[in-house]
C-alpha cells in the first residue's frame, strides 16, 4: 500500500505528473519512451502517475476491456519499477475532480486552439465513424490532469510537445483571467522519444500491430523480433550494413552497452541481420525476465494492484480538494 511519503515531501520538492493510457500490458516502446523515465523521476521529484481511463473512453467503449486493461497497465507499471513508496499511482476516474476542472478550463480555452492540435486531426482520421466531442477536448482534460496537482514538470515524448504547450497556453489564459493560480508545466523529454515498430517506419503501436510485447511468451517475443524490418539496402549477408538506419541496431542501444561494437560488426559485415535479431531477442527476454515474474504475480493477486491504486487516489484527495476550492473561489462558484 502507498505510504505517506508523497504527501509529506517538502514543499520545495519539484512535482512531476504524467498520464498513460490503459492499453493493457505495455510494449517496449511504452517502456523506452515513457516508463523508464517514470521510474527514474520518482527518485528526483514528487512523482504522480495516472492511468487515464477518462481519456481512453474517446476510443474504448467496452467496459470489461476497460477494467481489464486498466489493471494490466497498473500491474505492468509496478512490475517495471514504479514503487508506491516513492511515487503515487492512481486511476484518473478515481479522482472525479479532474472532469470538473476540465470543464472549468474549457471556459478559458478557445475552440480554435483545440482544432489546430495535430493529434485531433490524426484521431479523426483514425476513427471517422466515432468523432466524439472527447477527441476535441482531450487536451483540456490533459491540462486539468496536470494542473490539478500543480505539477511543474511533465515527462513526455517529443510527439506530445504540442499537447503540453497547449496546456501551458490554457494555464496562461486562466491565470490572466482569474489571477495567478497554476504554474506553467515544463517538459522533461525522454531519451527515446520515438520508438519505431517492427515495420521500421512507424511509431510502435498496438493499433498498428508493429509491437514487441514485454510480457508475451518467449516464443512470441522471438517471433516479433525476427519479423523486424532492418536495412532494406542490405541484400546479401556479405553486404555492409548501415546501423544508423537499422531499427534492430538502434534498439540494441537500450539492451546492452556494447552496441558500438555491434554496429561496427554490421558495417563490416562480420554479423548479419539475422544475427542481430537473435541477439536482440535474447537480450529483451533476459532484460524483462524479472519484470515478467513480478507482473504474473501481481495479476494473480489483483487485490494488491487495486489496493495500491485506491490508496494513491485517497492520498491525492486533499490536494485535489484544495485546488478545486481555490479555483471555485476565484471563479465565483460556491
Amino acid at each position: 500500500m502507498a505510504n505517506q511519503t508523497t504527501a509529506s515531501m517538502a514543499a520545495t520538492t519539484p512535482r512531476t505528473f504524467s498520464g498513460i493510457q490503459p492499453s493493457g500490458a505495455p510494449h517496449i516502446g511504452n517502456d523506452l519512451g515513457a516508463i523508464r523515465n517514470y521510474v527514474r523521476l520518482q527518485d528526483e521529484f514528487e512523482a504522480i502517475y495516472c492511468i487515464v481511463d477518462y481519456h481512453a473512453l474517446t476510443s474504448t467503449h467496452d467496459p470489461e476491456r476497460m477494467r481489464r486493461q486498466t489493471r494490466e497497465m497498473a500491474a505492468a507499471l509496478l512490475a517495471l519499477g514504479l514503487d508506491p513508496d516513492r511515487c503515487t499511482l492512481f486511476v484518473q476516474s478515481h479522482r472525479p475532480e479532474h472532469t470538473e476542472l476540465a470543464w472549468l478550463l474549457m471556459t478559458v480555452t478557445p475552440v480554435s486552439w483545440l482544432e489546430r492540435t495535430p493529434t485531433y486531426k490524426e484521431k479523426v482520421a483514425n476513427q471517422p465513424d466515432d468523432v466524439n466531442h472527447g477527441l476535441l477536448t482531450y487536451p483540456v482534460l490533459q491540462a486539468a490532469d496536470i494542473v490539478m496537482y500543480k505539477a511543474t514538470t511533465v515527462p513526455v515524448g517529443k510527439d506530445q510537445a504540442a499537447h503540453l504547450e497547449l496546456s501551458r497556453e490554457i494555464v496562461r489564459a486562466f491565470n490572466r483571467r482569474y489571477g495567478e493560480t497554476f504554474p506553467e508545466p515544463a517538459a522533461v523529454f525522454t531519451e527515446a522519444p520515438v520508438v519505431l515498430g517492427t515495420d521500421g517506419a512507424r511509431k510502435m503501436s498496438k493499433s498498428l500491430g508493429n509491437t514487441i510485447e514485454i510480457f508475451a511468451p518467449e516464443d512470441e517475443i522471438r517471433r516479433q523480433v525476427m519479423s523486424m524490418v532492418t536495412d532494406t539496402q542490405r541484400i546479401k549477408r556479405t553486404d555492409p550494413g548501415r546501423p544508423e538506419v537499422c531499427n534492430v541496431c538502434q534498439l540494441q542501444r537500450f539492451f546492452g552497452e556494447d552496441y558500438i561494437q555491434l554496429w561496427e560488426g554490421e558495417r563490416t559485415a562480420q554479423t548479419g541481420c539475422v544475427d542481430m535479431k537473435r541477439l536482440l531477442a535474447d537480450r529483451i527476454i533476459r532484460h524483462y525476465a524479472g519484470a515478467r515474474e513480478r507482473y504474473a504475480d501481481l495479476m494473480a493477486h489483483p487485490e494488491q494492484v487495486d489496493g495500491i491504486l485506491e490508496a494513491g487516489a485517497d492520498l491525492l484527495r486533499p490536494m485535489a480538494a484544495a485546488t478545486m476550492a481555490e479555483v471555485r473561489g476565484k471563479m465565483g462558484l460556491r
